[in-house]
C-alpha cells in the first residue's frame, strides 16, 4: 500500500461517520450541528500545503458540512449525491486525475462503489463490516475522532512530506 499512497493527488471522504462520529444532532428548531474533529481539520489543512486536492463526497445535504468545507477550503464538495459514483466521476474529470491517484475514507455501503474504484480504499475503524472487508487499509481512529488525520499522515509519510516542516512555515 505504500507506493500506492507515494502517487495519491486527491483525498476525497465521506462526512457522517468520517469527519463526524455518525451522530446527527438536531435540535426542537430542526437546526443539526455535528462535531468535527479539529486534527481532522489541521491534517486537511497539511495536505492542501503539499498540493493534495481534497474533496468531500456525502449522500447527505447538510448546510453544517457546506459551511465546515468552505472553512477547511476543501477543493470540491458533493453533497446531496447518491449514488455516489456520478459524483466521483465529476470529481476525476475537475481534477484530471485517474482512480489510482484518489485515496477515498468511507464507513458504509453508499461508499463501497467510489472504494472499489479509487487507488487507495480507506474504512475508518467504526465502518461496517462491508466497508473494512474491501478496504485496503482500516484505521485505528474512528471516523470524528481523528481517522481522517491518520490516512493524511500516512499519504503524507509515504511521500516524504510528513515532519515539522509542516507546521513550522
Amino acid at each position: 500500500m505504500k507506493d500506492a499512497l507515494k502517487n495519491i493527488k486527491v483525498v476525497a471522504m465521506d462526512v457522517d461517520g468520517v469527519l463526524t462520529d455518525g451522530r446527527i444532532i438536531m435540535d426542537s428548531n430542526g437546526v443539526e450541528t455535528k462535531n468535527f474533529d479539529v486534527q481532522d481539520g489541521f491534517g486537511i489543512v497539511f495536505l492542501k500545503k503539499c498540493g493534495i486536492k481534497t474533496a468531500i463526497i456525502s449522500a447527505r445535504e447538510s448546510g453544517v458540512v457546506a459551511h465546515r468545507a468552505r472553512d477547511l477550503k476543501i477543493d470540491k464538495t458533493y453533497v446531496g449525491v447518491y449514488p455516489k459514483l456520478g459524483a466521483y466521476e465529476d470529481m476525476l474529470k475537475e481534477f484530471n486525475v485517474r482512480d489510482e491517484d484518489v485515496c477515498f475514507i468511507g464507513d458504509d455501503l453508499a461508499d463501497l462503489c467510489v472504494m472499489r474504484r479509487c487507488g487507495v480504499a480507506v474504512a475508518v475503524a467504526n465502518a461496517v463490516f462491508e466497508v473494512k472487508e474491501i478496504a485496503d487499509h482500516v484505521t485505528v481512529k474512528k471516523g470524528g475522532r481523528g481517522a481522517v488525520r491518520e490516512t493524511i499522515e500516512l499519504i503524507l509519510q509515504a511521500q516524504g512530506h510528513w515532519g515539522p516542516q509542516l507546521y513550522e512555515q
